[in-house]
């Protein structure tokens, strides 16, 4: 499950076991979906019948390259819907482009290393080894929960690793748990910064429990027709 890297086999067994209890279509699955999805103006749906196609045919890539870096793919998909809404032909007028919305400047650094990112493979490669760069080289301290660390690299993601770190000095002074996102370091960037960064990173979260609400039910049709294909040759 979310940001739960190996050495935690009991929090993703619990989170797991939760969704899968609770996807769409249970009572307490519909009202998550109700809540967080519907009559929301500044929340997409991505279990509508054509975003979940769209995710479809990106799952293979997502779930290859996240795995790779020790991140869930359903967080991943979440932050490529969030930026793009998982359209490769999105371009900012900042000159971020695709899925990820990477600049081309960021994705040819060496610490992800990838100039072209105009292919969908290679813009969502990109997007995971920025974020894996984030995650690792700011918040990988051991007091920071391991879920943390993912929400912080989000949070940079968005609004720059430096300005985060600002973020949980700002916390700290508040009073507030500065190895902690959500209702403690995004206070404070309410404070600092405004809504973008807090809601960015709200979105990613809504957008994420989502798909691990369906991600069961996407792999179970994936392997059904796999088994189909098998049959027919």
């Amino acid at each position: 499950a979310w940001a739960v890297r190996k050495n935690n086999p009991e929090l993703l067994e619990s989170l797991n076991a939760f969704l899968r209890q609770h996807r769409k279509g249970t009572l307490l699955g519909n009202i998550f979906f109700k809540r967080y999805f519907q009559d929301t103006k500044w929340v997409g749906n991505p279990l509508a019948q054509k975003e979940r196609e769209r995710l479809h045919k990106l799952l293979e890539i997502f779930a290859r390259y996240s795995d790779e870096h020790g991140f869930d793919w359903t967080a991943i998909a979440a932050q490529g819907y969030q930026e793009s809404r998982l359209d490769q032909n999105v371009r900012s007028a900042a000159g971020a482009i695709g899925i990820m919305q990477l600049l081309p400047s960021t994705a040819a650094d060496p610490n992800v290393g990838i100039p072209d990112i105009t292919t969908i493979e290679n813009n969502i490669k990109a997007g995971v080894k920025y974020m894996a760069f984030l995650r690792d080289r700011y918040f990988s301290d051991p007091a920071i929960p391991p879920e943390d660390q993912v929400y912080f690299a989000f949070a940079a993601y968005n609004a720059g690793p430096a300005r985060v770190r600002q973020l949980r000095d700002k916390a700290s002074a508040m009073g507030l748990d500065p190895n902690r996102w959500f209702n403690n370091v995004e206070r404070a960037a309410m404070v600092v910064i405004g809504r973008e960064t807090v809601r960015y990173v709200a979105n990613i979260y809504k957008y994420y429990i989502a798909y691990r609400l369906v991600s069961d039910q996407i792999m179970e049709r994936d392997k059904e027709r796999a088994e189909a294909r098998g049959d027919e040759e």
